[in-house]
């Protein structure tokens, strides 16, 4: 299992450590002198007001210590992973923080988390702090009742409870918040994965076919396992599942990742939210952030709150930690016209019954090598060369009705623009400017080998530098007298060429030379089996 750690036992301590020497920690501090006792607390707490302590097992980051600051928690509590802490830890963390406002324990609905806060607050009672303790149980996977998990709708309850301490209510007030609040928020998760924690001998209970409803942030089982659909589709059965235990009134819906899902796809997710049927009733969001996660679990939860107005007033409270991300209206977005373009078809259809089979015919070889192109780059890059060579054809092929055929000079002109309005990459711009070019120039033959300079001087990159400019060079030299044939051949020759040729341009400039040996650079490999291809017509 590849991770980064240095040892299971140590992780913990290591990372919260880590957490305070960063720049989001800076206003923070850790209690010491006990192995087992992992408190993160702020640096400026002056026990004026109620404070506000939770806290759980590890593996949850940024919950619960990225909280910890003016506005919402006064403490974490932090246990091993997906542990909770001990009583000594929580009573340490209450004693230390809790002045004559008293504390309010804020508990995730997890028979440990129960047991051991509600131990530490009854020994902090007797040691004569005002304690009180609330607890959350947001899941509604398997009902929402007295048994349902705390799972990442305790980061809204925090919110809440916090802001009303920020603003000197009694302890009696700051739980009576907390409460309406827990009593008012639901939360569902859904997940393509479970988790592993660090665990050598993981073996994972979901095909790569399946997915996962419902399941808890501790790896626990979903209540459904479900197919892998379009994101549509699995964020459209979240919100089904959830729906039934909201309210009638307008929702606030907060998008928490569960630790391994990337950005952009996390922003997909909130923009798949938005064709639900819930989308209606989404007053304001939350997220995407992960903000109660469960290591490196692929997926992510919905919390929902009523949109009431002392609901919002605190969730709209700024705060100091750096894991809250904020709450803003789930609107339709913004968007200004785009500014007025060259148009791309400048030039009236025209029809060229050769030049359009070869057009046809090239496009196909480009798409029916997408993959191998792909599996090539992928040795050397980022393996999308062939993704770039087939989309342009796409793209070619979508309009090919609408292209000047007969005029070679139109049709290079037209297929410059619209290879740099549709296609990715930097051999879809390389090429694009290389037709741009052509186009300037009565006679095509000329004209390619003057696009061909322009792309050498735009690229920076020369024959001789592993790129595909090795396939394309000799290939219009040879298209100067000769015919497509001589063009195919000169230009297998350059590609084979690069399978020994240092790499001085282009991605596989930043690839070790080993790991380069006998792989053409595939935009080389790209044109001559395109040239290849096309010389089988001729």
């Amino acid at each position: 299992m590849k991770r980064f750690y240095n040892h299971r036992d140590t992780l913990v301590t290591e990372g919260i450590d880590g957490f305070l020497r960063s720049s989001t920690g800076q206003h923070l501090c850790r209690l010491e002198g006990h192995d087992n006792i992992h408190v993160v607390l702020r640096k400026d707490w002056d026990k004026s007001k109620v404070a506000i302590v939770s806290g759980g097992g590890s593996g949850h980051e940024p919950a619960h210590a990225g909280f910890v600051g003016a506005g919402m928690l006064t403490a974490a509590v932090c246990g091993a992973l997906f542990a909770s802490p001990n009583v000594d830890a929580i009573l340490a963390a209450i004693l230390e923080v809790t002045g004559d406002s008293g504390c309010l324990l804020v508990v995730k609905n997890y028979t440990g988390d129960r047991l051991n806060f509600g131990l530490a607050a009854e020994q902090a009672r007797l040691a004569g702090k005002k304690v009180e303790l609330v607890i959350v149980a947001d899941d509604t996977a398997l009902g929402h009742d007295a048994n349902a998990r705390g799972i990442a709708g305790t980061v809204l309850i925090q919110k809440i409870a916090g802001y009303v301490a920020e603003t000197g209510a009694s302890l009696a007030d700051v739980k009576q918040a907390a409460m309406d609040a827990i009593k008012a928020t639901v939360s569902l998760g859904l997940s393509l994965s479970d988790v592993n924690v660090y665990d050598p001998d993981h073996k994972t209970r979901l095909n790569e076919d399946e997915a996962e409803l419902g399941l808890g942030i501790h790896g626990e089982p979903g209540t459904d396992r479900i197919a892998v659909e379009q994101l549509d589709a699995l964020v459209a059965k979240t919100t089904e599942a959830l729906t039934p235990y909201l309210t009638d009134e307008p929702q606030a819906v907060m998008v928490n990742m569960l630790g391994a899902v990337p950005v952009l796809e996390a922003q997909a997710i909130v923009d798949a939210l938005s064709r639900t049927s819930l989308a209606e009733r989404i007053e304001f969001l939350i997220g995407p952030a992960p903000m109660m996660t469960s290591l490196d679990m692929y997926g992510f939860s919905l919390s929902a709150i009523p949109a009431r107005t002392d609901f919002i007033q605190a969730l709209k409270f700024p705060v100091e930690p750096w894991a809250w991300p904020g709450i803003a209206p789930f609107s339709k977005i913004q968007t200004k016209p785009t500014p007025t373009l060259p148009d791309t078809f400048a030039y009236k259809p025209s029809s060229n019954a050769y030049l359009e089979k070869l057009i046809t015919h090239g496009a196909s070889i480009l798409l029916d090598n997408e993959k191998d192109l792909n599996a090539l780059d992928a040795q050397i890059g980022d393996g999308d060369a062939g993704s770039t060579f087939a989309e342009a054809s796409r793209v070619i092929l979508k309009d090919i009705d609408r292209l000047p055929l007969a005029s070679p000079q139109e049709l290079c002109e037209t297929l410059g623009r619209l290879l740099a309005r549709n296609a990715g990459g930097s051999s879809g711009v390389l090429l694009s400017i290389m037709f741009a070019t052509a186009g300037q120039n009565t006679a095509w033959r000329d004209g390619l080998e003057a696009g061909l300079e322009r792309m050498h001087r735009y690229g920076g990159a020369s024959p001789g530098d592993r790129t595909m400019l090795d396939a394309l060079f000799p290939a219009i030299t040879a298209l100067k007298t000769g015919d497509l044939k001589q063009a195919a051949k000169a230009a297998r020759e350059g590609a084979n060429a690069t399978r020994t040729m240092p790499a001085r341009a282009g991605r596989a400039a930043y690839v070790p030379s080993e790991s380069l040996k006998n792989i053409p650079d595939p935009g080389a490999e790209a044109i001559a089996r395109l040239l290849e291809g096309l010389s089988k017509l001729s």
